[in-house]
């Protein structure tokens, strides 16, 4: 397998078109409960971006995975039951 051409991958945190999730998404995708994540939503200090459509928030990709290095508990649950778990997988194939 060869390695992808660096100017052509794309750096999910950078992206032009951000990647918006919903409250059960953020939340399976962080390893955490909705509970958390509504918390979280209602924290004016959490820099999670959000938007509301149609009465549904809208969570910001980038800054749910920011949120969720803050500090060492959610960290944890990030790397051990959420997306955090996968990148030594990712790494590896790219290996």
């Amino acid at each position: 397998m060869t390695k992808p051409d660096n100017n052509l991958t794309i750096n999910i945190l950078e992206s032009q078109s951000p990647i918006w999730l919903s409250v059960s998404e953020a939340a399976s995708l962080g390893g955490v409960t909705g509970k958390t994540i509504r918390r979280a939503l209602q924290d004016t200090e959490s820099g999670l971006v959000f938007k509301i459509i149609k009465d549904r928030y809208q969570i910001q990709l980038r800054s749910l995975i920011i949120y969720m290095h803050r500090n060492t508990k959610l960290n944890n649950k990030f790397l051990q039951l959420g997306l955090g778990q996968y990148v030594k997988e990712w790494k590896d194939k790219e290996n």
